[in-house]
């Protein structure tokens, strides 16, 4: 039971759209509308909010993957033995909810920055974390793919095979895999137009 209800709360939490609620606070009502890919996430809340919207919506989206994540793991995990299952849907149920909101008729985010913040929520177990943003910043600054959708495709798709082989606990490859697969569903619906994937290598330029 306090294994559903920490899912539960994951999943309302990541449901809360903290870039809607920021581009509203600061008077940038379409700012989501507005984007090139009307993702409401912090990136488009940098690029279109201002600098305080885009900080306030990083960190409330960093939380809310990050609070329930953390709050099980020092709860749940010491005092009771879940089934595996159980904990990978704990470890994706906020970026599901971003993905897919309650509170925004399922239509969300990519759900990157939550998954950050649910990756923190593991520590000090810091090697997913680490996966996934050793991926990016690769992807970003030495073998560099873009557009943005195709890289962060391509990073997932990686951080997931090096979990596989190398985090020993099969509960978080699992939830990462279930955070792939909501993440992959999300960017697959979204009405972002899909520019030609372009790949430059850092040392040939």
């Amino acid at each position: 039971m306090q294994t559903i209800l920490f899912i539960l709360f994951g999943y309302l939490s990541g449901s809360i759209l903290y870039a809607r609620i920021f581009s509203n606070v600061f008077r940038k009502e379409n700012m989501i509308e507005n984007s090139k890919d009307q993702n409401p996430g912090a990136a488009n809340a940098f690029k279109y909010g201002g600098f305080w919207c885009g900080a306030l919506t990083l960190i409330c989206d960093l939380l809310k993957g990050f609070i329930p994540v953390f709050f099980y793991m020092r709860y749940i995990m010491i005092h009771f033995r879940p089934v595996v299952l159980a904990t990978s849907l704990v470890l994706a149920s906020p970026v599901i909810g971003h993905a897919f909101p309650l509170f925004y008729k399922w239509k969300g985010g990519k759900g990157i920055t939550v998954t950050f913040g649910c990756l923190l929520g593991l520590l000090p177990i810091w090697q997913p974390f680490a996966t996934l943003a050793a991926f990016f910043i690769f992807f970003s600054l030495v073998f560099r793919i873009t557009p943005h959708f195709y890289r962060t495709l391509i990073a997932y798709f990686c951080s997931l095979l090096c979990m596989a082989c190398l985090v020993t606990e099969t509960n978080i490859w699992i939830g990462f895999l279930f955070i792939t697969a909501a993440v992959y569903l999300r960017m697959a619906a979204s009405s972002e137009e899909k520019e030609k994937m372009k790949v430059r290598i850092l040392w040939m330029h």
